[in-house]
């Protein structure tokens, strides 16, 4: 490639990799703040039925990503490319700053969640628009047997948006008290995102659509109707089905274990301090993300089908000995408390006339330097313990544990190897994707299956395996922790299985 063709694709990249690291920042961000924001827009009086509705609000956003896959893709299908994916920026980054807004529950009762949960699906529409217009953007402006290497550079961006959310958590958290960022400061990083919106939209507006799409148009070969050819040829439908179900499902549920089921994990089932968390993911990210290049680079080498298929299996055979190592890292049971560091502070907190929560404070010191602190809340009204539905004391326990080093670094390594396997799935994905579908229908094809498999298979992971989770620890499994992990070794294996029948080699030149 002659230099000017270099600096000319590094612009793209980055102009398409600033967009849609801001829209994966956007989608993020309502992730990374689900033990917050659980608290705020959800009734408090049941904390695990929030926090279950936070996922499936989250959820619900990746659930509308086909459909606005398939609405913003058949718009790049006829009119570009560049246009498309400017929409899905303005509208991504417009709601994520209204999230930001949204008063509490406390404020404005049900109406709080019904906002939020109207302003995710906007966001799912929106980014199910821009990752099948980038990718393809990109590809399209990529040298023949080079498109491996090249989209890897937009594989990093939903991995580096993850990042710069946990980093912009990190930085308000430092700036204010926590009282202060408990009471509004968790709504800035939402509204950051408005700056961010207005940076890349200056960018983005002086790009050219990409050649392969300006040729096909100048020469009369775009389509008239994307949404028929694209489902409604046998031909192209069998190369859709065969995306989704043998590469994007199982990359999907491989993607979210790595990322968020790895950070939901740490935080709600291991009890680990958010910020603690937030700082170790952020590493393991940081030390994994130049592997999507990599495995970018090496499918030009040998072939996507055989390292996508790798990352699966690998994944699939090690998640459960990976959680059980996370878990066994913090479990208090396994270390050795120093008894007379122990502390119990009783206090008070008036409701109202006739309500008090009584609060037992208890922090523990364990020999390795761990640190625990147990919030115990006991309800009472006219002096009596409340009852919940169920007809128990209504006793609220809040656990979090303070790791050493050790402990630390365990836990990043373990993490690391995660983001490794999301690299092997996800590295050579979107070229995958782009060579199996002609220019004229290819932003819609694309499109389709990749949000299916990331939105629907992939997105709904965090609530279907904490609601395992839960139903597990509520029946005494002793090993109740790893119960959330069948769900992606189940789709991961039958897309492995899928994959390694049916996907041929010759798809890697099919478009090109």
């Amino acid at each position: 490639m002659s230099d000017n063709n270099k600096k000319g694709i590094w612009k793209v990249i980055s102009a398409s990799s600033m967009g849609t690291m801001i829209e994966w920042y956007d989608f993020y961000i309502f992730g990374s703040l689900a033990v917050v924001l659980s608290t705020k827009f959800f009734p408090s009086d049941n904390p695990t039925a929030a926090f279950l509705s936070t996922l499936a609000t989250f959820a619900a956003g990746f659930v509308v990503r086909p459909f606005g896959a398939l609405f913003f893709g058949r718009l790049g299908d006829l009119i570009g490319r560049k246009y498309t994916f400017m929409v899905t920026l303005l509208l991504m980054g417009g709601a994520t700053f209204v999230i930001g807004c949204v008063p509490s529950y406390e404020t404005i009762g049900y109406a709080a969640p019904v906002l939020v949960l109207v302003l995710r699906l906007l966001q799912g529409l929106a980014l199910g628009g821009e990752y099948g217009g980038a990718a393809t953007y990109v590809a399209e402006h990529a040298p023949k047997g080079e498109k491996g290497y090249w989209t890897a550079w937009i594989q990093t961006t939903a991995t580096v948006g993850l990042f710069v959310s946990l980093l912009v958590i990190l930085a308000t958290k430092s700036l204010l008290s926590k009282e202060q960022f408990d009471d509004w400061g968790w709504r800035v990083p939402f509204w950051v995102s408005i700056l961010m919106v207005f940076v890349s939209v200056q960018i983005r507006k002086n790009m050219h659509e990409s050649p392969e799409f300006a040729k096909a148009k100048a020469e009369g070969k775009t389509a008239t109707n994307p949404l028929k050819e694209s489902f409604g040829n046998k031909y192209n439908l069998k190369f859709v089905l065969l995306a989704l179900f043998g590469a994007t499902m199982g990359q999907g549920v491989v993607w979210y274990t790595g990322q968020f089921y790895a950070m939901n994990f740490l935080k709600t089932v291991q009890m680990v301090d958010a910020s603690q968390v937030e700082t170790l993911l952020g590493i393991a990210l940081v030390l994994g993300t130049p592997f999507f290049i990599v495995f970018g680079w090496l499918s030009d080498k040998i072939g996507r089908k055989n390292i996508m298929m790798v990352g699966m299996l690998v994944a699939i055979l090690l998640y459960r000995p990976i959680y059980k190592m996370m878990y066994k890292t913090t479990d208090v049971t396994l270390k050795t408390e120093i008894v007379e560091k122990t502390k119990m502070v009783p206090s008070m907190k008036e409701i109202d006339a006739t309500k008090i929560d009584s609060i037992y404070t208890t922090n523990k010191e364990y020999s390795d330097g761990t640190l625990l602190e147990e919030v115990k809340t006991v309800h009472l009204e006219n002096g009596k313990v409340i009852l919940d539905e169920k007809g128990k004391e209504k006793i609220e326990t809040k656990i979090t544990k303070k790791i050493n080093s050790s402990d630390m670094a365990l836990l990043i390594f373990l993490v690391f190897v995660q983001v490794i396997f999301v690299t092997m799935v996800y590295g050579p994905i979107a070229a995958f994707l782009v060579e199996m579908f002609p220019v004229k229908i290819r932003y819609t094809s694309m499109s389709l299956p990749y949000h299916v498999g990331n939105g629907i298979f992939g997105g709904l992971l965090p609530a279907i395996s904490t609601y395992f989770v839960t139903t597990a620890k509520d029946a005494g499994d002793p090993e109740f922790y790893l119960e959330g992990l069948w769900y992606p070794i189940i789709i991961a294996g039958i897309s492995f299985i899928i994959g390694m029948i049916y996907i041929d080699r010759k798809i890697n030149t099919l478009h090109e």
